[in-house]
């Protein structure tokens, strides 16, 4: 991998990351299309860990509030009744799906999810189901003709049961295509919590999955297509395109829907079809290149 491609990478993974519209999915089409040795897994955990680090310094207050409310709650039985505590708690709980699935998945992540074609479904049918989500959403928020406006839920309205659902959510990103923003955001909406709620969670609930994931692929990172140096460039490539990402992904879900990203992620599917079916790029694009 050049230089220069580590940098593309790392701004497709930046770009990506935070949107719902699969990070994973875009490092694969990127380099199909660029007619180039498909970065793998181990790449895109990694360089996902730099991304991971722009969650951690954007909600850096968020984190600190949850974390030391958490530490309290182990020794002081009232301070478990801190919103913040069972936030701590809750993330935990839902990082168990995607960390077990993804041990017992490891070789199908790393092989045949990688097929165009199921990448191609997975955007089309996600996206399908994001926009029914954000369709409820705003529903709920405006009200109708012959009726108020729900009140829909906000962090400090975390469940056991909703973590657990915000977890399974996220587990399904294991698949390239689905989106781990997409599809916890998606369930977090189905379920009634607000549009800011859900991304919020979202991302505080990637940190401990994601960087553990990106630690147990580093021992593969300077093996294949993958070496040291530029794959370190494009984890800090990432890094700053995604804290900025991050700022105004906030700022325009507080009041705009999620139908931008839908109509983007069912075209993109699509069009991925229609090159596959018309033999322009191979199921398998990539993977054998190098």
């Amino acid at each position: 991998m050049s230089w220069f491609e580590s940098f593309v990478l790392g701004l497709v993974q930046g770009l990506t990351e935070f949107l719902p519209v699969s990070s994973s999915a875009h490092l694969r089409l990127t380099a199909a299309f660029a007619d180039r040795p498909d970065p793998g897994a181990a790449f895109t955990a990694v360089t996902q860990i730099g991304t991971e680090a722009a969650v951690l310094i954007y909600f850096r207050k968020d984190i600190a509030r949850i974390v030391g409310a958490w530490f309290r709650s182990l020794h002081d039985r009232r301070a478990r009744r801190d919103p913040d505590a069972r936030t701590g708690w809750l993330v935990i709980v839902g990082s168990i799906p995607i960390g077990v699935l993804g041990l017992v998945l490891k070789d199908a992540i790393e092989g045949p999810f990688r097929d165009l074609r199921l990448i191609a479904t997975t955007l089309v049918v996600m996206g399908v189901v994001l926009g029914c989500a954000d369709r409820l959403a705003a529903r709920d928020e405006g009200g109708g003709r012959h009726r108020a406006a729900r009140r829909r839920k906000e962090l400090r309205d975390l469940t056991v049961r909703d973590g657990l659902v915000f977890g399974f959510c996220q587990a399904m990103a294991l698949v390239p295509g689905v989106s781990r923003s997409g599809a916890t955001i998606s369930g977090g909406l189905l379920i009634g919590y607000t549009r800011e709620a859900a991304a919020r969670y979202s991302f505080l609930l990637a940190v401990p999955a994601v960087l553990a994931s990106g630690v147990f692929e580093l021992k593969d990172a300077g093996t294949g297509h993958t070496a040291w140096g530029p794959t370190i460039f494009a984890t800090a490539v990432a890094f700053v395109v995604g804290y900025a990402v991050i700022a105004w992904f906030m700022r325009f879900i507080s009041t705009r829907s999620f139908m931008p990203f839908v109509i983007y992620r069912v075209l993109l599917g699509l069009l991925l079809f229609a090159l596959v079916a018309a033999g322009v790029l191979s199921p398998r694009a990539g993977e054998d290149l190098g």
